[in-house]
């Protein structure tokens, strides 16, 4: 079998992010409120966040993931999704299933009461282009929104996204991160434990089950499902430490929202415990650990391989 070829990712990723976005906003279009249904506030405050110019990776990971299963090898082959109507349901459904529930994690991620943050993809933050108390209700109905596309794809992927969302992902490990600010930070292995478990929560887990959707969507078998999100798990790892690095270096320009949070925050970051040279070579050896995962594949998995250095190697 053709071994993943890790080059040449960016054409590849730049093509299959261009599609996402494509796919995604058109399946967001179809599932958000619009905008003039009551209640306006609500569903406008929705609708800011969600088509706010995001990179809408986590779909791109969907399709990829759907696309590996199949034996697709480049974004428009036979496993297009424009050759089946049922195919495309499904993967509309998964692509606003992650979107929104990622979008819902970065609403109330930004609250005063979280990261208090002004910024978020270079414009102003929900609670601060609505009101706090809006932002809010506009995560809630954003969470709920999200189950409601999953059922359309089944009650399998109900339960992934339950996982990804509830105590044990996202929502732990943001109380995680919140129990960890301005306690002790040092390269204890207590320390390292800590900040890895925050981060497979906060981060990995959403992207963990936006390739298992892209699996169920695409027919995977048990074998091919389990090494799509071992791929997740560890490229979410690897998202995060590129993240962490990203805030200790970019400017607000570049970044998109307030960068050195983490620091003035007191934040359990990789580039705290680790430092900068040494966080960047744990995102390597998460990347490693991820493409690893894909053998089976073959050339299939190479734009879901791309995807992963974007991941690793981007800017913003």
């Amino acid at each position: 079998m053709t071994s993943v070829q890790p080059t040449p990712a960016k054409p590849i990723a730049d093509q299959l992010l261009a599609e996402a976005v494509r796919l995604a906003d058109a399946a967001l279009e179809q599932w958000l409120p619009p905008a003039d249904e009551a209640p306006t506030r609500l569903h406008q405050a929705m609708r800011y966040s969600v088509f706010a110019g995001g990179k809408r990776l986590r779909p791109a990971l969907v399709l990829a993931a759907c696309r590996a299963v199949m034996g697709a090898t480049v974004p428009a082959d036979a496993a297009d999704v424009r050759s089946s109507p049922k195919l495309a349901a499904k993967l509309a459904a998964a692509l606003a299933a992650v979107e929104v529930l990622h979008t819902y994690t970065l609403v109330h991620d930004d609250l005063p009461a979280m990261d208090d943050d002004d910024l978020r993809r270079g414009r102003p933050t929900c609670h601060k282009a609505f009101d706090e108390a809006t932002a809010i209700l506009a995560g809630d109905a954003l969470q709920t929104l999200a189950f409601e596309c999953a059922a359309a794809l089944g009650a399998e992927a109900v339960t992934v996204l339950a996982r990804a969302a509830g105590s044990r992902g996202v929502v732990g490990g943001q109380q995680d991160d919140l129990d960890a600010e301005g306690a002790a930070i040092d390269d204890s292995p207590a320390c390292a434990a800590r900040l890895e478990r925050i981060h497979r929560g906060k981060t990995a887990a959403l992207i963990r089950a936006s390739c298992a959707l892209g699996a169920i969507a695409g027919g995977a078998t048990s074998s091919q499902r389990a090494a799509l999100e071992r791929f997740g798990e560890d490229i979410g790892l690897a998202f995060q430490i590129a993240d962490d690095v990203l805030d200790a270096t970019a400017d607000a320009a570049t970044l998109g929202k307030t960068p050195g949070k983490d620091a003035a925050q007191g934040k359990l970051t990789y580039v705290a415990v680790y430092g900068l040279a040494a966080a960047r070579a744990q995102a390597q050896l998460r990347a490693a650990a991820a493409f690893a995962a894909l053998a089976e594949f073959g050339a299939a998995a190479s734009p879901l391989a791309a995807l992963g250095h974007f991941i690793v190697e981007r800017n913003h």
